[in-house]
């Protein structure tokens, strides 16, 4: 029998720091165990039978351990973390409750391993949203569990891939508007992933090679601070523009938070939110002069990283479909419910003299368009909600596609409407497509 080496765990693998970290310590020769809830397609693709999929920040204490076991884990690596309370977690629960039940497993392990987790920069007075005040809360479990620890606190993560804020910068930059001033004024220094992994890399080694007794908090981050207007100036000279032509009022925003909000109720993850605005707001600060002296690391500035960053075709378009991408699904939404709601209620009798005029009973024409228009307002619910976003996209496209077959034999008179109501479905179902194609966020 084989026995397996021991193996870093890293919680949350799906997330975009956890992917980096997971993919940088196995490229390093680490032998990584990748846990998440759920990896896309090609998250499991190029992690291969190691991911494990699991409702980790579910698990009490001797189930924790347990699994810790069997893998031989003797370093974790927490990157699992929420931007704000949704129907499926609590914020308290991912940062705070679950520290609590891992750092029992942990103790009750015969050889305990070496937490290392992944927090919030700043300091705690000036914490104002759950989320960082649960973040601060994990924090304190940890320090007080009697566990050996590394606490990273990373400031404005830039990674390859793109998911949340950083998303969101990419965006802005690739957009021809400025920040209101005081936003983009704001202290946000940069750490670069690779820097991250650096660190977890030596912390590993030193683990191995019997240091022991580690209790540190180290900032990893930019020496000097940039700010948030001087990180999306350097993507959008990175992207080759577009020129500036305007500042963006700071009420917009305040918009834009609350119908992130509301989209966060229907299951979506955007990266505008309150607390995404309130931690913007606050900046990213922080001393990583006790991280250099610990580990001889120097951390990479906001220029060296986008450097080093890809500045590819594909780059430039992610930047500016993403906040498209919401406009897409919004227009469909409201094109497939309003179109239902109306031919339910004031076309109703509009909607149904188009079958009477084509030889169709009257009760048949009847039933065959509030059957129609239940079903476009159902599609139009259906893309609303995440989950159920893709079925809708996918009926959507078919029902379209219907409606024109159908049209061609029983009312092939409509394709010469002046108004070009048949006519106009064939570019929504190219929306319909095009939105199918950019679903995804990772």
């Amino acid at each position: 029998m084989t026995v397996a080496s021991p193996s870093i765990a890293v919680l949350g693998a799906s997330g975009l720091i956890g992917e980096a970290v997971a993919s940088g310590l196995a490229a390093t020769g680490w032998t990584v165990t990748p846990i998440a809830r759920r990896f896309s397609a090609a998250q499991s693709e190029a992690f291969g039978a190691a991911a494990v999929e699991s409702m980790i920040t579910e698990m009490d204490p001797p189930a924790l351990a347990q699994m810790l076991s069997l893998r031989r884990v003797d370093l974790i690596v927490n990157c699992i973390g929420i931007l704000q309370d949704s129907g499926r977690d609590r914020a308290d629960n991912v940062h705070r409750r679950f520290l609590d039940r891992l750092t029992q497993a942990m103790r009750s392990m015969d050889e305990p391993p070496l937490l290392v987790h992944l927090s919030v920069s700043g300091r705690a007075r000036d914490d104002a949203t759950a989320f960082s005040k649960t973040k601060r809360a994990g924090e304190e479990v940890i320090t007080s569990a009697g566990v050996d620890h590394v606490i990273l606190r990373p400031g404005f993560v830039i990674a390859p891939a793109a998911y949340g804020g950083s998303a969101l910068i990419r965006a802005l930059a690739a957009s021809p508007f400025e920040l209101p001033t005081r936003l983009a004024a704001s202290p946000f220094a940069a750490t670069d992933i690779t820097d991250v992994v650096a660190t977890i890399d030596q912390v590993a080694r030193r683990w191995r090679g019997g240091e022991r007794s580690w209790t540190c908090v180290w900032d990893v981050m930019e020496a000097v601070p940039s700010t948030v207007e001087a990180v999306v100036d350097g993507f959008r000279q990175r992207f080759g523009g577009p020129r500036r032509i305007g500042r963006l009022p700071a009420w917009l925003l305040d918009v834009g938070a609350w119908t992130g909000d509301l989209a966060a109720m229907l299951g979506w993850r955007p990266p505008v939110r309150e607390t995404a605005l309130r931690e913007l707001r606050r900046g990213v600060k922080g001393d990583p002069g006790p991280w250099i002296a610990a580990t001889g690391l120097t951390p990479a500035p906001l220029h060296k990283i986008l450097e080093d960053l890809s500045s590819t075709v594909q780059e430039r378009w992610f930047a500016r479909l993403y906040l498209v991408k919401a406009v897409m699904l919004v227009s469909l939404v409201g094109f497939w419910s309003l179109s239902g709601l109306i031919a339910l209620t004031a076309a109703f009798d509009a909607a149904s003299k188009i079958l009477t005029s084509h030889g169709f009973p009257a009760g048949l024409a009847r039933g065959i368009t509030v059957g129609s228009s239940l079903a476009d307002i159902c599609i139009g619910v259906a893309i609303a909600f995440r989950r159920t976003s893709h079925a809708g996209l996918v009926a959507g496209i078919g029902l379209s596609l219907f409606y024109m077959v159908a049209a061609t034999f029983v009312t092939s008179d409509l394709w010469l409407d002046p108004l070009g109501a048949l006519v106009k479905t064939g570019p929504a179902i190219v929306l319909m497509i095009v939105t199918l194609a950019v679903l995804e966020n990772r």
